[in-house]
């Protein structure tokens, strides 16, 4: 039987975790409840320990279970961690790393995936802060269920509400799921680029992009969760490197070219990186505005998809990526042929992909031709991941 750690924050939504424990009992799954003190004023730890007959957690500082470290181990034993409701505050500590009660320390400790289920404010969910925190923690490899959208207990309308039980309990599902193929992908070495390039002009400018890096980290993440050993070379990010991932930091299209000559051999490739396609001339020295309109000089750069399909050590498995902002299919296409690749993953970059945080893709390859919904850049990393695993 699987096992979940259920941490109820608190929300008017809490009552909503009784029906996800009926759920998840029914469908087999043990489930062990931690109650936030904010929880506590919208169910009782009675309801909760009722419906699934085991003992609920509610303070850091139980003599009897943290006398035997009791949050280390309710953080280690369960195959999920899963919050819902997760408040803005929750989310907030989470992002930020802040251990101040039992459920935030839990979280912190655990070592299994964590599936968050949002529930708040319409305004509080659409906030830059809100949005700031979501982005870190899918970053972190925090997976996500909802919100959805509809009327609030305050009144208002808008994106916010906890996802439905049973939604819940389908991404639940999806997440053990996942933890059953862990092992897929053991064994075998793929090599993933992310991010963009910095071409320098001087020694203060540079030609570059608006690509974040995160569809890429996403990606290497999802491909480490399933046993690979991955290198991740990356262009110049703020992000932190995921988990188990050897990160390879560089800043020019030549010092990627390099750093994946390095990296061979492997099993697959992902070129995910946004590579700039020319270089400039650089000058030595700061550039100066007196000095009148410069002229620069542009070289182009190493094709790097290119040399990897022409290589004697070529990657068994071949991927590209295909950034358009028109005719994105057609291009993606005729991109897979001049290029040698096995696979185009081509999306329309001309809204907010760059940047964002979901995405729609066309999956090209030799059968044809998939049209995946938009989703967060983390279930396409994931999708995309399991696709990996099984071609390889």
């Amino acid at each position: 039987m699987k096992r979940i750690l259920l941490i109820v924050g608190g929300g008017i939504a809490a009552y909503k975790a009784c029906e996800l424990i009926r759920l998840c009992r029914k469908a087999e799954i043990a489930v062990r409840c931690v109650l936030t003190k904010g929880g506590e004023h919208f169910v009782t730890p009675m309801t909760l320990a009722a419906l699934s007959e085991a003992p609920v957690h509610t303070s850091l500082w139980d003599l009897k279970d943290e006398a035997e470290m009791g949050h280390i181990q309710l953080s280690r034993e369960a195959d999920l961690v899963v919050v819902a409701p997760a408040t803005a505050d929750m989310l907030a500590k989470m992002a930020a790393g802040i251990a101040d009660d039992l459920a935030t320390t839990l979280l912190l400790a655990t070592d299994k995936p964590v599936l968050a289920a949002p529930a708040m404010n319409v305004r509080m969910w659409e906030h830059a802060a809100t949005r700031r925190n979501v982005a870190q923690l899918r970053a972190d490899g925090v997976a996500f269920v909802g919100p959805d959208q509809g009327a609030m207990a305050c009144g208002e309308f808008g994106e916010g509400r906890l996802a439905e039980p049973e939604a819940i309990l389908a991404a639940i599902q999806a997440q053990l799921g996942g933890i059953e193929t862990a092992g897929q992908l053991t064994g075998k070495r793929i090599l993933v680029t992310a991010g963009p390039t910095h071409e320098p002009i001087d020694p203060v400018r540079y030609i570059a992009n608006r690509s974040s890096g995160r569809q890429g980290y996403a990606i290497a993440a999802a491909l480490a969760a399933l046993g690979a050993e991955v290198t991740l070379v990356s262009g110049p990010v703020t992000l932190p490197t995921p988990r188990n991932v050897h990160r390879v930091d560089v800043e020019t299209a030549q010092e990627m070219a390099n750093a994946v000559a390095a990296a061979l051999p492997a099993d697959a490739a992902v070129m995910v990186a946004a590579v700039a396609d020319w270089r400039a001339d650089a000058s030595d020295q700061k550039i100066k505005k007196t000095e009148g309109m410069p002229t620069l000089s542009l070289s182009e750069n190493p094709d790097i998809l290119a040399m990897l399909a022409k290589s004697p050590r070529r990657p068994g498995l071949l991927i590209g990526f295909a950034a358009e902002t028109e005719r994105v299919v057609e291009h993606a296409t005729e991109k897979r042929a001049r290029k040698g690749a096995d696979w185009i993953v081509a999306n329309d970059v001309s809204g907010d992909v760059m940047g964002g945080e979901a995405n729609s893709i066309h999956l090209v390859t030799a059968d044809g031709i998939e049209h995946w919904e938009r989703m967060p850049k983390a279930d396409v990393a994931k999708k995309l991941a399991q696709r990996i695993a099984d071609a390889l």
